[in-house]
């Protein structure tokens, strides 16, 4: 075998394959997009023939420009959206019903009524997560409820459950194994993250069958290797784990207090608390960061719902700006004496409000309110929900004091976004150099694994800072704006804060 490693980078939009040579840099990469799906009001679903088929599609294609074989691919890395939900016949490997996207809402009744009886704290405990339809665990019992003989099948052990790892595990090894890693399986609200088992009370919770469920693994560990008829020749897997946790594998951000932020469409910030599984006061997720040699690593993780799609917005349906990289000269150009916030609440708010019934709004217009502006609140709101769940990790956790903020995703592109989180989050904010963080955490832990790429103070030795921001702005001035900005999260949440 080379030293070559190959990342899956499954995504919610398209399937990627990277190639990285012995040096740890891209040497090939295929990329395709695949169709969404949305069957009915809040449902999302993706067809996982098509997962599959694009999986396949990147992989060939990333080892074609790479001018290299499977027989030079020491191992194979998998990262993948998390929480969705696919559901397949054991001896075929086909799905019984299209894969319900993380996205997805229409477990939301399911999941309110179990919280009315109070099942909320006993899952939280269990689990880090809250009772929410974004997780696996309704949306595989929905399937089984739902499509016609599915019940019956899985208590007969003809199907299997997975997220969407557990789904290419199965078909890249012609279905020899059916294994997931600990922090998928963090994810689907039935695996207790203390005991790093499944819990029992929760798969009878969502009536779930045990014998659909995957086996529990490490992030770097033996999934097996490849058949040989779908690459052409066999490749071990040796590294699995979910996307926002390889980011911040893929960060080097290896030691507590660290923290990462993904901003894209959406962000997600996970902030590394070490061995100590921090129980949130204020709502937030509590999840496995990655688990080696047995031992699990936690982090606290807070979602925003909207970040960028605020810029995308006013971009594609508003029509405010044309490009995205507008955003910056328009801030700039714009009007401080106009205090605008924007609260972009399309679908609700998430960490640590999780309101899924507020709804967006806009304080402050005037008559002179000019395009200028909004785009500026757009990207103000990204450092102001950024605060909000640094504050809530912080009163959560004592280790959350001296926090230097690592960043990716396409976002981070934006000089003023970033130097405005830096400001009114009073951190220092790093942007690395290396724009495919993700599948980077993904190949250090199949690399590790192979024996062929080095430990993690090896691997984050070698990371390197594009820039860094740092705060500069006057403390009346940051206290100015965010006392205006809680004061319309107030005005925009549909109940009132207990």
């Amino acid at each position: 075998m080379g030293p070559y490693i190959l990342v899956i980078d499954q995504g919610t939009t398209s399937s990627r394959a990277i190639v990285f040579d012995t040096n740890q840099a891209i040497v090939g990469l295929g990329k395709m997009d695949f169709t969404q799906h949305y069957p009915a009001p809040g449902w999302v679903e993706h067809i996982p023939e098509e997962i599959w088929a694009t999986c396949l599609w990147a992989c060939k294609t990333a080892l074609r420009k790479a001018g290299i074989t499977a027989k030079d691919v020491a191992a194979i890395g998998i990262t993948n959206q998390r929480e969705t939900t696919v559901v397949w016949d054991r001896a075929t490997g086909k799905a019984i019903y299209n894969a319900i996207v993380w996205q997805d809402r229409r477990t939301a009744d399911a999941c309110a009524k179990l919280r009315e009886a109070g099942k909320e704290e006993m899952l939280a405990r269990r689990t880090g997560l809250l009772l929410d339809p974004y997780f696996s665990g309704p949306k595989a019992q929905w399937i089984l409820d739902n499509v016609e003989g599915a019940r019956e099948r899985a208590l007969k052990g003809d199907l299997a459950f997975g997220t969407v790892d557990s789904f290419l595990i199965h078909r890249l090894t012609g279905g020899r194994v059916h294994a997931t890693d600990a922090t998928n399986a963090s994810r689907t609200a039935l695996f207790n993250i203390e005991t790093n088992q499944w819990d029992p009370d929760l798969l009878d919770l969502f009536e779930i069958p045990a014998n659909i469920l995957p086996t529990v693994r490490d992030s770097a560990d033996d999934y097996g290797s490849t058949d040989p008829d779908v690459l052409g020749a066999a490749i071990p897997i040796h590294g699995v784990i979910g996307d926002q946790q390889a980011s911040l594998i893929g960060q080097a951000c290896f030691l507590p207090g660290m923290m990462k932020s993904t901003y894209g469409t959406s962000c997600f910030a996970l902030l590394n608390t070490g061995t100590d599984l921090v129980r949130s006061k204020n709502r937030m997720l509590s999840t496995i960061a990655y688990r080696l040699d047995g031992r699990s690593t936690y982090a606290l993780e807070g979602v925003i719902f909207t970040v960028g799609g605020a810029v995308q917005w006013l971009r594609d349906d508003l029509g405010v700006l044309e490009q995205s990289s507008q955003g910056d000269a328009m801030a700039i150009a714009s009007d401080p004496d106009q205090p605008i916030y924007l609260v972009p609440a399309f679908n609700g708010l998430g960490a640590p409000w999780w309101d899924n019934d507020a709804r967006g709004a806009i304080y402050g217009l005037t008559r002179g309110t000019r395009r200028a502006e909004l785009v500026r609140a757009a990207l103000e709101a990204v450092g102001y929900q950024t605060r909000d769940l640094i504050d809530a990790m912080r009163e959560d956790w004592s280790g959350a004091k001296d926090i230097v903020l690592r960043v990716d995703g396409g976002m981070v592109a934006s000089n003023w976004t970033m130097q405005f989180i830096a400001d009114v989050v009073e951190v220092g904010v790093d942007r690395p150099i290396d724009p495919e963080i993700t599948a980077r955490g993904a190949a250090w832990l199949a690399g590790w694994k192979a024996g062929v790429w080095p430990d993690a103070a090896g691997f984050a030795g070698r990371r390197e800072s594009d820039r860094q921001f740092w705060p500069v702005m006057p403390a009346e001035t940051r206290q100015s704006k965010l006392l205006g900005w809680r004061e319309a999260v107030q005005r925009t949440l549909s109940r009132q804060p207990t």
